[in-house]
């Protein structure tokens, strides 16, 4: 990909750094097979490297090509689909789930009782909308594998767990959720769950479409997101990376082969939660247009008003994620000092964390290390990819914030 530093109003000599870094510290050393990084500022692609290989077992490098699990990064996705049928006039923020999901009308949520057992009791409120944008639907992981179990490292566990099996649907899991009891009340808590498969559910209940096919008109075509999508093609398999992960000794593991990886054939269960694949090229296409406003290239996806409402920070006044996360709960981000808008985390002031931000960026990251961030305040986009999981093994965030923001010359 062609790079212009100077209209990004970037530093190309600490920009350099990055690769002195990834190479040096990561490549060589062992510890990921790969990875690649993309920064854009004022519209203008001000650097792209690719490091190592994507397929560490075949000696496949990494290049502009290469097709990256983004695991969670399909979550903001998932939001600006449903956001998109907001602007039809499809539903309120605060409208109940149930106006939708009807089957969900007699859920209750577990309570702890004064004898220290358990007891079911009525939701001291409806789950909204809002609520399953935010992950603070109640929602649990019912008899399924926690996240910290899909990503410890076992593929079988991990392919079941994303992939729900060869029938489930987003359909087949609204009934099975019907049978499970809430973690919490909606709205008082903070967790990390099945919420944005609820959300790909309800993008296909309002515009009466596939998720899938819904995604593909209304945001991956008009785009140009051509290597996006829930399966990798036969056509596509050579570009497709391995993933790994690390052994007792620290060792890299292939996790997902790509040539058996269950990515290779069509999904039933549509996942807007973590199913998706892509390029860098096409995930910085996607914030690119939520930093123009909604637009990209004469393409309108969302009105500049909806991604603001978006990518604000919904928690009450004064919250932070640190403080209504649920017990054991689990993010991509840290909780200290960072709000929760539409699902996306939202940046609170530079001083509440250790690393370089601007208050009102907003991000996400998938399983396999992959991150992104888009910072209004400067006019940029970061998008990194590797296949390393869990994502909590190396702060990659942090480290990039470090190297890119010395960059900016304006």
């Amino acid at each position: 990909m062609k790079t212009d530093p100077v209209r990004a109003g970037l530093d190309e000599r600490q920009l350099a750094r990055i690769a002195e870094h990834l190479q040096r510290r990561y490549v060589d050393a062992g510890k990921i097979a790969g990875c690649q990084v993309a920064v854009a500022r004022h519209g203008h692609l001000g650097y792209f490297a690719s490091f190592g290989n994507s397929d560490q077992e075949r000696s496949v490098p990494v290049d502009a090509g290469t097709i990256w699990r983004i695991y969670s990064m399909t979550k903001p996705i998932t939001g600006a689909a449903l956001m998109a049928l907001y602007e039809h006039g499809m539903f309120q923020l605060n409208d109940p789930v149930t106006r939708f999901i009807p089957e969900w009308r007699d859920l209750l949520v577990k309570e702890r009782s004064p004898d220290g057992g358990e007891r079911l009791v009525r939701p001291e409120r409806p789950m909204t909308v809002r609520d399953v944008l935010m992950h603070m639907s109640g929602l649990g992981f019912g008899d399924g594998p926690t996240l910290a179990q899909l990503f410890s490292g076992d593929s079988s566990r991990l392919r079941r767990g994303l992939r729900r099996g060869r029938d489930a649907t987003l359909a087949t899991m609204i009934d099975r959720y019907a049978t499970y009891p809430l973690e919490f009340h909606p709205g008082s808590h903070w967790l990390y769950s099945v919420s944005t498969d609820v959300c790909a559910r309800l993008v296909e209940i309002m515009s009466g479409q596939r998720f899938d096919s819904y995604l593909n008109e209304v945001i991956f075509g008009p785009l140009g997101m051509h290597d996006t999508g829930f399966w990798v093609p036969e056509a596509k398999a050579a570009r497709f990376a391995a993933c790994y992960t690390r052994d007792s000794d620290k060792k890299l593991v292939l996790i997902d082969d790509p040539a058996t990886s269950g990515y290779r054939e069509q999904p039933t269960f549509l996942s807007g939660g973590g199913g998706l694949v892509s390029t860098t090229g096409d995930y910085m296409r996607f914030c690119q247009m939520l930093l123009n406003g909604g637009e990209l290239d004469g393409k309108r996806i969302l009105g500049r008003k909806t991604v603001e409402l978006m990518t604000a920070n919904h928690l009450p006044p004064g919250a932070d994620l640190q403080s209504v996360v649920a017990p054991g709960g689990y993010g991509e981000v840290g909780f200290a000092g960072m709000g929760f808008g539409l699902t996306v985390a939202v940046a609170g002031p530079p001083s509440a964390t250790p690393v370089h931000r601007s208050a009102g960026e907003y991000m996400w990251g998938g399983a396999a290390s992959t991150i992104f961030w888009v910072d209004p305040a400067e006019d940029l986009v970061v998008v990194f990819m590797t296949q390393l999981l869990p994502s909590g093994t190396f702060n990659f965030r942090g480290q990039l914030k470090a190297l890119i923001y010395p960059a900016l010359l304006d």
